[in-house]
């Protein structure tokens, strides 16, 4: 077990060497050899970086994509990517700062599609470099207690966000940050942009979430389905907000503790459970 950082409740975080699932693997492999292929240098760092953090060796993707930023310190990517990492390491202000970093580099240019290492049913990459940073940024801020902050990205996001997706996920994480700043109203008005028919490809728990939020779902109808570790997190983290706000605190917190107790603390409905546990 390599230990990888210390959890915001003073845990240590370690994580077991992996293999890829070989689909994954070659995958990657393909995509690194073809951008190396293309004297696409940067690309080849990114992937060769994703990789080692998909075996969940996070400390050394961040040192990967540190040595990248060296060769190539205007390139935005590198430091959405870092940044992301950063959050998973519980490292929230050096995400930021990535974050932020890569927002001015990127302005005014064209957006780039970012492609997924594994993809979708539709083989439809639905995230941006735009839209992943403004995500993530929210992210870190909102995991800080940060909400004025998180609002104003979670807000940029969904002014760039294309999709249907990706609307979702920024409307999930907008609203809960929105009621974290005791703005009710404007939180009942975003959910307005939602309807239980949206088409999806990905964020399809977000829009449970959402729909429970809603009124339009009962939690029971969530947790009855068969869900992946991702899921989980996501669902739990998100379950443990509604009866919070809804002032059945000691009960988000037994959930928020069951989702810490599950292990995947890579998720971000763990990081975000785990931050509620420790405020």
């Amino acid at each position: 077990m390599s230990a990888q950082t210390i959890s915001l409740v003073g845990d240590t975080l370690k994580t077991a060497p992996q293999t890829l699932p070989e689909r994954l693997q070659i995958r990657i492999d393909s995509l690194s050899a073809e951008a190396l292929d293309e004297d696409r240098v940067v690309d080849h760092l990114i992937w060769e970086a994703r990789q080692v953090a998909y075996e969940g060796q996070y400390r050394q993707a961040v040192q990967l994509f540190t040595d990248a930023i060296e060769q190539f310190p205007n390139e935005p990517r590198l430091y959405r990517h870092r940044g992301h990492r950063y959050i998973t390491l519980r490292a929230f202000d050096q995400a930021i700062d990535d974050f932020q970093k890569a927002a001015r580099l990127f302005e005014g240019q064209e957006d780039i599609t970012e492609q997924d290492g594994l993809p979708n049913d539709q083989n439809q990459p639905l995230s941006s470099l735009q839209t992943n940073t403004w995500y993530h940024l929210g992210l870190a801020h909102y995991l800080k207690g940060e909400y004025e902050q998180a609002n104003l990205a979670y807000q940029t996001g969904l002014q760039v966000a294309d999709n249907n997706d990706m609307a979702v996920a920024f409307t999930y994480w907008k609203y809960m940050t929105l009621r974290k700043l005791g703005r009710d109203v404007d939180a009942g008005n975003l959910l307005e942009t939602i309807s239980p028919d949206m088409d999806l490809i990905e964020n399809t728990s977000y829009h449970e979430l959402l729909m429970v939020f809603k009124g339009v779902f009962t939690p029971e109808e969530l947790l009855s389905q068969e869900n992946s570790e991702l899921d989980n997190a996501t669902l739990g983290y998100g379950l443990g907000f509604w009866h919070h706000i809804n002032g059945r605190n000691e009960r988000a917190q037994k959930i928020w503790q069951q989702v810490y107790n599950s292990g995947n603390w890579a998720a971000f409905g763990f990081i975000a459970s785990e931050a509620e546990l420790a405020d």
